[in-house]
């Protein structure tokens, strides 16, 4: 493909090069999708109200998020096996992220580890955590984040149960990955991608093998990670967090208003509205569908971010005239990663840049501050 004008070129090229299990890994949702589908289709409803003869010059896309200045108000997602979808992903998608001038945060379900990321840029980033049974584990996690000079903790709320992703079943994706033949035959298809791997000693969850206390290899890591999720996950819990991180706080996970209220009221820096890409609760309302509320509810009192179906600059400017300071991709910088390693991630970006910019302008704006409700037709009440 000569020419990448859109993030629905990257999915495809991605689609090509990357191995089915792990590109189905990124590109599916829990059950029968239906959520994951509207992440995405709620946001076409939305319309804009262009307007005309209005002075466009010296247009402004910077903005921050939990006081960091960014580039544009768009942050790249915690996502699992990033390492997966191109060898040492991790450490390419976060050059990527800041050389742009935007956030990157790594997850815990990373290939590449904290201290792996930390030696290969030069300013900080964000790392997400999960909450595990051993608390001696997120105690070191946490640490390890403090001394790589990560600028925030994104404390992820919605994993305290996996949600069954029938791709995953099917394409026999577990730790280490079932090779059967069809996955054998798929991945002999994906030369670069097998090249990539062969060059890269990065091929395991660096954050967990090797620092949990019973994860020695691979082997080991499955049996632990199904333990490990914590069933009884609460808000003192995360006030147990927060004491101990020390700095930036965001929770993600939040879809209802009355746990916005709480995330709100636990002083955290801000939450972020998402359903983890309908890789969760499937038959739940869309990210960009439950973001009204939970502005209207707690806009005042936090920071809200949203995650989610974004596939354009378009979708980042809906979600920030309904009321985000901060919008997230995850799936749109995967497919450059997958298509194209760190150059990919960039163009993933760029794409994205130019259109909320071009966008912006085509609805009277100059500054992405400025962005509310009036750039949208009817206030955009399309999805409430």
């Amino acid at each position: 493909m000569s020419l990448i004008t859109c993030i629905e070129d990257l999915r495809r090229l991605a689609q090509q090069r990357v191995p089915r299990m792990f590109y189905d890994y990124a590109d599916s949702g829990s059950w029968t999708e239906s959520t994951y589908r509207a992440n995405c289709s709620d946001f076409e409803r939305i319309k804009f109200r262009q307007r005309v003869a209005v002075n466009l010059e010296n247009r402004s896309l910077q903005s921050e998020m939990v006081g960091q200045p960014v580039s544009m108000p768009v942050a790249l997602a915690p996502t699992g096996l990033t390492g997966m979808q191109h060898a040492d992903g991790e450490i390419l998608a976060a050059r990527a992220a800041e050389q742009f001038g935007v956030p990157f945060t790594l997850s815990t379900m990373s290939i590449c580890s904290i201290e792996d990321v930390a030696a290969h840029t030069s300013k900080p980033f964000w790392f997400q955590l999960y909450v595990m049974k051993d608390r001696g584990f997120i105690e070191r996690l946490i640490e390890r984040a403090k001394a790589a000079r990560c600028s925030a903790l994104v404390l992820t709320l919605d994993l305290q149960v996996l949600g069954q992703r029938h791709k995953d079943l099917r394409n026999g994706l577990s730790a280490p990955p079932k090779l059967t033949i069809a996955n054998l035959l798929n991945m002999a298809g994906k030369p670069r991608w097998c090249l990539g791997m062969l060059g890269t000693k990065r091929r395991y969850f660096g954050n967990i093998v090797g620092h949990a206390g019973s994860v020695s290899d691979m082997s080991s890591l499955a049996a632990w990670t199904s333990q490990q999720f914590d069933l009884t996950l609460s808000w003192k819990d995360v006030e147990w967090i927060k004491q101990r991180w020390g700095g930036k706080l965001i929770l993600k996970g939040i879809m209802d208003a009355e746990d916005a209220r709480l995330a709100a009221a636990s002083g955290a820096d801000a939450l972020i509205v998402s359903n983890h890409g309908g890789r969760q609760l499937d038959g739940a309302q869309s990210s960009i569908g439950a973001l009204p509320a939970i502005v209207d509810a707690v806009g005042s009192r936090i920071e809200v971010h949203m995650d989610g179906g974004v596939r354009s600059g378009q979708d980042v400017l809906r979600a920030l005239a309904l009321g985000a300071q901060g919008v997230y991709i995850g799936r749109p910088f995967l497919y450059g990663l997958g298509a194209m390693g760190g150059q990919g991630v960039t163009r993933c970006l760029e794409i994205i840049h130019n259109e909320l910019d071009l966008t912006m302008a085509f609805c009277g704006l100059r500054d992405v501050r400025q962005v509310d409700r009036k750039i949208l037709l009817g206030e955009g009440r399309a999805i409430a």
